[in-house]
């Protein structure tokens, strides 16, 4: 008989009463399903992680903890965010291979079976993408993909249409915990493993119940720290900008002069505040880009605790 791998799916909640038991009954069923299998050892988990919600989401994780052991439960001491949950859930769970994905279940736990046999292929870790963004707006569907676009040119290794939903081992868990920074951008910290992977492929659903955890401030703050974590193109392309528009500016200068000696001088309002304003903008805009690398640099030096554990459920 083979030995199978011990399996923790961790499922980070927030504010998440309205999905959760759907989501638990749902998970239970592929649970049973991957042990009559035999594709997961029985002592296997399902680990929910209570990111500091408001609402019933921790009663309802303790209510089914009582009726079913393998549902674990971790609750934080208040709102850290989605990828510090998830790190929390990883980094205090053992198992042999770990699955996250989030507890609306829009990202299909059907392909689970298919992530775990990738593992037993050989793979390290395996990425959930999507075969499509037809669920989303016409808005989110071209951020997105801009967003992806974006990040390539800035020399940031993503998986295009893969998001959180994915497969590690424990060494890749590991190798992950080597990572000390605190401003987490998993989807790019992961490739950078290195280890054997694989995709998966899916037609991510409608959220059932519940509204959207990243509404629109929280997409551009999480574009923001993916970029400033890991890349620093914007930096130089500042310093490349700042090249340039001096030797325009020298050469603007030098016409200036000759015209002042020439008397062919021409008082212009428009081109006066033209100019002050495209100098201008472009100095806040580059002082904004080089606060948001400074501002990285402020938390991690602080060296906060990613994450504050309140109580678990074993």
């Amino acid at each position: 008989m083979k030995k199978c791998a011990e399996l923790a799916i961790i499922v980070p909640c927030y504010n998440e009463e309205e999905v959760l038991e759907n989501s638990i009954k749902t998970l239970n069923k592929i649970y049973d399903d991957l042990i009559k299998n035999e594709l997961i050892a029985p002592s296997s988990k399902i680990v929910f992680v209570n990111d500091g919600s408001k609402d019933q989401t921790w009663p309802l994780i303790q209510k089914a903890h009582k009726k079913q052991p393998h549902i674990k439960g971790i609750c934080l001491s208040r709102n850290f965010g989605h990828q510090e949950a998830l790190l929390a859930g990883l980094y205090n769970t053992t198992a042999d291979i770990y699955i996250t994905i989030d507890a609306d279940l829009q990202d299909d736990p059907a392909v689970i079976k298919n992530m775990v046999k990738e593992y037993y292929k050989g793979s390290e870790v395996v990425y959930g993408v999507r075969n499509k963004r037809d669920t989303d707006s016409f808005f989110k569907r071209n951020t997105a993909l801009w967003f992806y676009k974006i990040m390539k040119i800035l020399g940031v290794e993503l998986v295009s249409n893969h998001a959180d939903f994915r497969l590690l081992s424990r060494r890749a868990v590991c190798t992950m915990a080597e990572f000390k920074e605190k401003n987490l951008f998993l989807r790019a910290i992961v490739p950078l493993i290195g280890f054997q992977s694989a995709n998966v492929y899916y037609d991510r659903k409608k959220r059932e119940a519940g509204t959207t955890k990243y509404p629109l401030k929280k997409m551009i703050l999480f574009a923001l720290k993916g970029i400033s974590s890991f890349s620093a193109v914007p930096l130089h392309l500042i310093t490349l900008s700042g090249i340039i528009i001096s030797i325009l500016s020298f050469f603007l200068m030098l016409w200036t002069i000759i015209a002042y000696f020439n008397n062919s001088t021409i008082v212009g309002w428009a081109s006066l505040m033209s100019a002050i304003t495209f100098f201008s903008g472009i100095t806040i805009l580059f002082m904004g880009i080089i606060g948001e690398y400074i501002a990285s640099i402020f938390i991690e030096v602080k060296n906060r605790p990613t994450y504050i554990i309140d109580k678990t459920l074993d």
